[in-house]
């Protein structure tokens, strides 16, 4: 390149090479209207835009691995045939723009059967007779504002894992570059965490150890039946924001674990179990990432309010993370790579527009 920067700098994550360290991270788009997970033409056009736009890497959202594992009965799936050939779609567009495909796979736990978080829906669990479903978790100890789960039996937290291994197949097959376990935001895994959900005095409760348990299962269930050569990711939340409960002591300790059972990098997002004072504000969740990366030795990938090529290139150069994740900022602007490239110094040429828009590039 003649004008070099962090952020557009390749990142190698075992056989995967991926163009730039500019990602979009997986986001609940709740649109999957015939209700049964299949992803429509709406996923292919947002994913593919976002990878013509000059990313290099697509995280599709939050897909459950079985039907009430989704967050919303919008939420795509992956656990059948019809799901996995339209996600193979997709994937096979993300690649002829020059990017790479992840999945997010998840269970949400009590946090399901919840209502799509769009215009004009409302809040709550969707009723069973209206196209909901009844929840689980590991303790009968409901979310605000949620139905309370049923606590799960031995035989049914034993089978999460399969469940995850089943979709990573799919994922496997149709085309997917990695794979992302969620273990943030309150879902299933999470749930498992924290000690605001997880009320268990078996081996699945209790001490660090019983708590991650499950988690550390669903990775190595993961890493069994995926290629050698295929990272694996994980996304957790590194505090729940409140006195007692999940914290970034914990999640250093978990991400060294994560490290040694076969995780390539770690997603470092915050919350969601229960609701908190978050002190929101440009890169409020950076120093996660950076503590996580420095003290458990794994990447990371700093996301939540980086907004600007520069303030993402400044994270990258001061080795607080290896990858940025651009969010609500990638749903405004679907080029939004391409225009930090142009802005951070990259000639016309070492930008990846399309041919097709090869006459609206930034010229200098």
């Amino acid at each position: 390149m003649g004008h070099m920067t962090l952020l557009f700098s390749p990142l190698r994550l075992r056989d995967l090479e991926i163009r730039n360290r500019a990602w979009m991270p997986p986001m609940c788009q709740y649109h999957a209207f015939d209700s049964d997970g299949t992803p429509e033409d709406w996923h292919l056009v947002h994913y593919g835009a976002r990878a013509a736009g000059g990313f290099g890497l697509i995280i599709a959202e939050a897909t459950g691995v079985v039907p009430e594992g989704r967050i919303s009965p919008l939420c795509t799936g992956l656990w059948n045939d019809r799901q996995e050939k339209a996600w193979a779609r997709i994937v096979q567009f993300v690649h002829a723009q020059g990017a790479k495909m992840g999945i997010q796979l998840n269970h949400a736990g009590r946090k399901a059967s919840t209502t799509p978080w769009r215009p004009g829906l409302g809040e709550g669990t969707v009723p069973v007779g209206h196209g909901g479903w009844h929840t689980i978790g590991p303790s009968a100890v409901a979310q605000e504002g949620l139905d309370a789960p049923r606590e799960m039996s031995a035989e049914e937290i034993a089978a999460i894992p399969g469940q995850f291994a089943a979709a990573a197949e799919r994922a496997v097959r149709a085309g997917f570059d990695t794979v992302e376990i969620h273990g943030a935001h309150g879902y299933l895994l999470h749930q498992f965490l924290t000690p605001l959900a997880n009320r268990r005095t078996d081996e699945w409760g209790g001490s660090f150890e019983n708590r991650t348990r499950l988690f550390l299962a669903v990775v190595a269930a993961v890493r069994a039946v995926i290629p050698e050569g295929m990272p694996l990711l994980v996304r957790i939340s590194a505090t729940d924001w409140i006195d007692g409960a999940w914290d970034l002591e914990q999640s250093v300790r978990l991400a060294a674990l994560l490290r040694d059972a076969g995780v390539d990098l770690i997603d470092v997002s915050t919350g969601g179990a229960a609701p908190a004072k978050i002190p929101t504000g440009p890169g409020f969740q950076v120093p996660f990432a950076e503590t996580i990366r420095r003290e458990a030795g794994i990447p990371t990938a700093a996301v939540g309010m980086i907004t600007e090529p520069e303030q993402a290139e400044e994270i990258l150069r001061e080795d607080r993370a290896d990858v940025i994740l651009i969010g609500r900022a990638a749903l405004r602007e679907s080029g939004w790579a391409l225009r930090a490239a142009h802005e951070l110094g990259l000639e016309r040429g070492e930008i990846p527009y399309p041919g097709s828009y090869w006459r609206a590039t930034w010229r200098r």
